[in-house]
């Protein structure tokens, strides 16, 4: 759906340019909202966050492996004990009770382990996806400001893509570029070493596996 309006946007754009008595009033300019996005400072305060987020989630899920690798451990030595010529009888039949009990918490384990990253993986994700729109929405804030200023009456994102892979928009010739004039505003109160990305080079991430980047 969203693409489908992106390229509505473009068939109105050009509309504009051929209805007859139409041109003179369009103001079209274009916009780079990935570029805008990946250069925010606040889309890198967040990624940073987003990766503090996953090794913590992470340490959290070692600790619960750990664990369980313990019960593991228990679980089979009662399980030799209990299959142990040595001992009496008794003992082997005790051994075997309570290498029983020690498995069903192996599974209890293993199921912890499997909903903790269910939980964890979705918690992540709302919240990333949470940042993400309070991001655009400023940024979409900005761009609407400096629209309704200038005077453009269209304003075509040049990072979007149609549903078969083409670029919604195949050709500009570079003028009406709002892109790093709002950039440039949005990273004006950026605090000192917020625009610095090297942090970002690798994210842990054993839980959210499949998670993507706040783009």
């Amino acid at each position: 759906m969203k693409k489908m309006m992106q390229i509505a946007l473009v068939f109105l754009g050009i509309a504009g340019f051929v209805l007859p008595g139409s041109a003179a009033e369009q103001k079209i300019g274009v916009f780079n909202m990935r570029k805008a996005f990946d250069a925010y400072y606040k889309t890198i305060q967040s990624n940073l966050q987003f990766k503090q987020e996953v090794a913590d989630a992470d340490r959290e899920r070692a600790k619960m492996v750990e664990n369980g690798r313990r019960h593991e451990d228990e679980w089979r030595k009662l399980y030799d004990d209990s299959n142990n010529q040595a001992i009496s009888p008794e003992e082997r039949d005790k051994s075997k009770q309570a290498a029983a009990k020690k498995y069903a918490e192996l599974e209890a384990d293993k199921q912890d382990i499997t909903e903790y990253d269910r939980m964890a993986t979705a918690r992540l994700r709302e919240k990333q996806g949470l940042r993400k729109d309070d991001i655009v929405k400023e940024i979409r804030g900005v761009l609407d400001a400096h629209a309704k200023t200038g005077g453009y009456s269209l304003i075509i994102d040049t990072s979007g893509e149609s549903m078969n892979g083409v670029p919604v928009l195949l050709y500009s010739n570079g003028q009406d570029d709002l892109t790093e004039s709002i950039v440039k505003e949005l990273n004006a109160a950026a605090p000192p070493g917020s625009l610095d990305t090297n942090a970002l080079s690798t994210v842990p991430s054993i839980i959210v596996t499949n998670a993507p980047n706040l783009k």
